[in-house]
């Protein structure tokens, strides 16, 4: 059907006719094996393209040399068994219509010397990166020339597989360190003018347009303004553009501002919740409107409205959701179909490239589909037989749950104590700066309405409440409480982590926040406690601080804290907590020696995650017909639950999330997933 829809629009691009104005962005979710982009890699891509996404921007970067060592599971272009696997990738995403285009890169210093052969990092200068802290070896004229035939083998790798395109990643790595007066120490004629720094750009685009001809689009995602002292401006980043433009060689630009040598710098680029949404949006107009060369954008464009307006505007000819996609793949063809409610929201969590930074694969805070598409569906298929279904909780784990079973045609009931949904959700959610995560349970609520689940709230269900339903399948998913007996002595002196988030408690004026878990809790409970004016002291046994608080998501807690009065204790452990007058004294020891510390705070506040809240399905477990048992290989392998051992004609029981196991949001939701899209 024809439509009016901006975002719906077909868009020609030098030959290639898009058909419509959303492409996800080059991304590297760590999904290859082998340095090859198999059929986890594979799949994740053609779940978009089947569902509607005009052009799909494959590896994030793919590496053109040897000396370009992955940080991270990258796609390994300079290898010839790579054509194949690509080839396979894009033939599957052009039978649904997608364009199919891949990002190559050299890291330059962006990357670690003890990676893949143990070759040395090469750069335009000597300064190293603090993210990968390598100290760099300055590239030489060997060096140089090696590299751009590398560029030039990669590119023919990728015509030859029959991609689209390729662009070339020229922000953070070495393009870039090239283009920067901030990393680009050589001298002429590579190093000084604004023509020199862009001399090897220039060259490795006329080496590669040489091998692929003019059928095969060549774009480049360049850093257009680096928003520091000394770098590149937004002049020059325009000039840039157009010497791109002049030289005939580049079919569009890829806009990026700011830097991504440090996580606050690699933040800012890329946005996470409660930051401002696409904050460059503007700029990358500007450069569409004075250059006028092809434009595509992607930085936290997490929601249509944003997306139409990007198109709408002028400002973008394609406009990249890329996180958007990993939460909701479906989002193109929800659009053709009048669906947007049914849009599974972005919530900008980051939990996909905190991952990745951090060596794991890519994962969405709360579509356990993602990357998965092997596996767990991301359509829930109905039911051969419809059942009873009774969940305990409305966490993300207990409404997931809900979610799919409806889903798949069965009955739902939902007891929850509470008077509104959310669990620990909600909880995080009363912190301003995250308050978006309250739509993972917004957004399931909203499916689980529109298919007649009977939610009861402000009920205690108790067993025989469960048993009166008569159920065949009951889950529970009741969460856990914190753990309050942490230390040796005076545990009834200290306050928990929560009680500080929920307002039960507040925030003393010389306080400790006991971190024994690593997690957001107690980084927004100090937050709120320094917030309040008070000074906080965060104190953890680990050799680092919350590190279960990864790298992107650290950095709003620590421009909340930096210029407060906030501390921070490493590798030091809490052992009593005692009274002395109208102080509290405490006693610090260390697993690294005996020691015996004393400090005083007029507020102990202890964070040591959660104990499950299970007496429910301990009641329960004897009147299953599987006493609460799960075959893990049946889950693993997504086969229905068939064990027995108890009641014959009873329900099947389960438990799920953080009732099991102080875990995480998406541990919970794939607990729910794999589980129940098999009842």
């Amino acid at each position: 059907m024809s439509s009016n829809d901006p975002l719906l629009q077909p868009y020609r691009l030098k030959h290639l006719t898009l058909k419509n104005r959303i492409m996800t962005t080059s991304h590297e979710p760590a999904y290859p094996e082998d340095g090859m982009p198999k059929d986890r890699y594979r799949l994740y891509h053609l779940e978009r393209a089947k569902a509607g996404v005009a052009l799909t921007m494959t590896a994030g970067s793919a590496a053109v040399s040897k000396d370009s060592p992955p940080v991270f599971n990258n796609i390994l272009a300079y290898k010839d068994e790579v054509v194949g696997w690509m080839k396979r990738l894009t033939d599957d995403c052009h039978e649904q219509g997608c364009a199919v285009m891949i990002q190559l890169t050299h890291l330059g210093r962006r990357t670690r010397w003890d990676k893949g052969d143990w070759l040395p990092v090469v750069a335009a200068g000597p300064s190293r990166e603090p993210s990968h802290r390598a100290f760099p070896k300055v590239v030489e004229d060997w060096d140089i020339a090696r590299i751009i035939e590398d560029y030039a083998d990669a590119a023919e790798r990728m015509k030859a597989a029959g991609l689209d395109g390729a662009e070339f990643e020229c922000y953070g790595h070495l393009m870039d360190q090239f283009m920067s007066p901030l990393t680009n120490a050589l001298p002429a004629p590579w190093g000084g003018s604004l023509e020199n720094r862009a001399r090897f750009a220039m060259e490795v685009l006329a080496a590669c347009r040489k091998r692929v001809g003019d059928n095969f689009l060549l774009g480049m995602r360049y850093t257009a303004d680096e928003a520091h002292l000394g770098g590149i401006t937004e002049e020059e980043g325009i000039e840039i553009a157009r010497t791109f433009r002049d030289s005939g060689l580049v079919d569009f630009v890829n806009i990026i501002r700011g830097r991504i040598h440090t996580d606050p710098a690699m933040t800012d680029v890329i946005p996470i919740h409660g930051m401002k949404s696409a904050p460059h949006l503007d700029f990358a107009g500007r450069i569409r409107a004075e250059v006028g060369l092809p434009t595509f954008h992607a930085a936290r464009i997490p929601d249509v409205a944003t997306a139409r307006h990007a198109v709408a505007s002028g400002k973008l000819d394609m406009v990249g959701m890329t996180r958007a996609h990993m939460a909701d793949p479906h989002i193109v063809r929800k659009i053709e179909e009048g669906r947007e409610e049914d849009i599974r929201p972005c919530v900008g969590a980051t939990y996909c490239l905190d991952r990745i930074y951090q060596g794991g694969m890519a994962l969405c805070i709360h579509n356990a589909a993602t990357g998965r598409e092997e596996t767990m569906p991301h359509t829930i298929a109905p039911a051969a037989e419809r059942k009873k279904v009774v969940v305990i909780g409305t966490g993300p784990a207990g409404l997931e749950a809900a979610r799919v079973a409806a889903e798949r045609g069965h009955e739902v009931v939902v007891f929850e104590a509470a008077d509104a949904p959310g669990g620990q959700v909600r909880l995080t959610a009363r912190t301003k700066r995250r308050a978006e995560l309250i739509g993972i349970i917004d957004w399931r609520m909203a499916q689980c309405a529109a298919r007649d689940v009977d939610f009861r709230f402000n009920t205690f269900a108790e067993a025989d409440d469960v048993l009166a339903e008569k159920p065949d399948v009951v889950i529970v998913a009741t969460g856990g409480m914190p753990t309050a007996d942490v230390i040796e002595a005076g545990n009834d002196l200290t306050v928990t982590a929560w009680d500080i988030l929920s307002g039960d408690v507040k925030p003393g004026a010389n306080v400790l926040v006991y971190d024994d878990a690593g997690d957001h809790t107690a980084l927004q409970a100090a937050q709120l406690i320094a917030e309040a004016g008070a000074a906080v002291e965060v104190m953890t046994p680990d050799r680092t601080f919350s590190p279960e608080v990864m790298a992107m998501n650290l950095v709003p807690y620590m421009r909340a804290l930096q210029d407060k009065k906030a501390t921070f204790t490493v590798t030091y452990r809490l052992t009593r907590v005692e009274r002395d007058g109208n102080r509290l004294k405490a006693t610090v020891g260390s697993d690294y020696m005996a020691l015996a510390k004393e400090a005083y705070y007029d507020q102990v506040v202890v964070n040591h995650g959660t104990q499950p809240l299970a007496d429910l399905y301990f009641d329960l477990r004897p009147r299953s017909v599987n006493l609460g048992a799960v075959d893990y290989d049946a889950l693993i392998e997504g086969r229905p639950q068939t064990m027995n051992g108890g009641p014959e004609g009873a329900f099947r029981l389960y438990r799920i999330g953080d009732a099991v196991s102080a875990r995480n949001v998406h541990a919970a939701v794939y607990d729910a997933l794999r589980l129940v899209k098999d009842i």
